[in-house]
């Protein structure tokens, strides 16, 4: 059976158009969850977050982000909790832990249909995270950088925002999840349609999440590859005794 993709247009108001003509023609079903309350946005690449994060608060949907995002959303005039915040507790060790606390996956995976899931959750005071948008660490960029050394290569092996990504894409069923900047129009219009994404839509973007996340490991162990601990100045190192 094959799969009607609904034109994207370059602005919200013409994919909102789009969809329209699609769901008036029966080529567009609406969603079967509930709306979306709640995103959580953090971002290497913050191009056009601005607008979209705005989109996102008139609907009334709460933003929660970390660091240069948050910082970004609220210079922008948007309502916006930091992460921290949300869970109780700081960021900590130099940016390596931010959002990796059982509030914020807790939140991401749990089935929303799951009755036993959704007991543990009230038991446990966790809210539903809705919409994951998240890009990750430029380590390809950082390690084509000559001046580049082997800690800091290391230290842009993302870790949060993969573990993010995957805990969403594997939810896809209830969570909406972004690794894409061209599709924040198709998905604001959708959720300006029905509150939430469609099924098919949520698959789509779960592909490629996984997509992005084998390519981005690739590159990692291809990297790896070409290190010789021979040769490279970090493993010239005196082992620290602890």
């Amino acid at each position: 059976m094959s799969v009607k993709i609904i034109p994207m247009g370059n602005t919200v108001e013409e994919t909102l158009m789009n969809m329209e003509t699609a769901a008036a023609s029966g080529e567009m079903k609406k969603t079967d969850t509930k709306k979306i309350e709640r995103a959580l946005i953090s971002l290497t690449d913050k191009d056009g977050i601005e607008g979209f994060a705005r989109e996102l608060f008139e609907r009334g949907i709460e933003i929660l982000s970390t660091g240069g995002t948050a910082k970004k959303i609220r210079e922008a005039g948007i309502d916006v909790k930091d992460v921290s915040e949300f869970t109780g507790f700081p960021e900590m060790l130099d940016g390596r832990v931010k959002t990796l606390h059982p509030l914020v996956h807790g939140g991401i995976l749990n089935q929303r249909a799951n009755e036993e899931h959704q007991r543990q959750c009230a038991e446990q005071g966790i809210k539903n995270i809705d919409l994951i948008a998240v890009n990750l660490y430029a380590f390809e960029k950082a390690v084509a950088d000559p001046n580049c050394s082997f800690a800091d290569a290391i230290e842009n092996i993302d870790i949060g925002g993969p573990t993010l990504l995957r805990a969403a894409a594997k939810n896809f069923h209830d969570v909406t999840v972004i690794v894409d900047p061209s599709d924040y129009p198709y998905v604001l219009a959708e959720i300006a349609a029905t509150g939430n994404t469609t099924l098919k839509t949520r698959f789509r973007l779960m592909k490629k999440v996984y997509a992005l996340t084998a390519d981005y490991d690739a590159v990692i162990s291809q990297w790896l590859e070409q290190i010789d601990p021979a040769t490279n100045p970090y493993f010239a190192q005196k082992s620290v005794v602890l």
